[in-house]
């Protein structure tokens, strides 16, 4: 729990230091690498949180792995490793993203479906999403095939769920009822 607090701070000042220069675009696509390399790499998050790696090791693996960070990235690291806290630099990425977004009037719509959505059905739920938040929306299509069909479209807090998986469990409710 202190760890995502530290992470919105930090991901706050961040963002304000960046908006300042001018850099937020710039610092946001770094924030995307770093968040996405970090989630997809298990060894890369285990040497962040390890307690037995040193901070310059952990500093030069960093460096290694991001070579073309903007300078108001890298003192985020520098920051980071000076206060012990490198271990949360995932959390402060994905916080940067969602603060970033929210500043520029973008909301996330995440698309669950049993399969890949096409690209075409991809800009139909754009479409629909937008209409119904009246903003900009990006669309994150997660893949479950344990809702058997259908859609399970979540956008802020509302979650709209037209899956056959939630029929299903309708019926079966309505079964055990009667």
């Amino acid at each position: 729990m202190a760890g995502a607090r530290a992470a919105i701070r930090y991901a706050k000042a961040v963002l304000s230091l960046a908006s300042d220069q001018k850099a937020a675009d710039v610092v946001n696509t770094d924030m995307k690498l770093v968040a996405d390399t970090i989630q997809a790499s298990k060894e890369l998050s285990e040497v962040l949180k390890s307690p037995v790696v040193s901070s310059t090791i952990k500093k030069s693996v960093v460096l290694e792995v991001f070579k073309n960070l903007n300078k108001t990235t890298l003192n985020l690291v520098d920051t980071l490793i000076s206060n012990n806290r490198i271990d949360i630099l995932g959390d402060v990425a994905v916080k940067y993203n969602q603060l970033f977004d929210e500043s520029k009037g973008i909301e996330l719509a995440t698309v669950t479906t049993a399969v890949a959505l096409t690209d075409a059905l991809k800009s139909k739920v754009l479409a629909k999403a937008k209409a119904l938040t009246g903003k900009d929306v990006e669309v994150e299509n997660i893949v479950d095939e344990s809702i058997i069909g259908g859609f399970i479209l979540r956008v802020g807090d509302v979650q709209y769920n037209a899956s056959i998986a939630n029929q299903l469990n309708k019926l079966k409710q309505e079964f055990t009822l009667n």
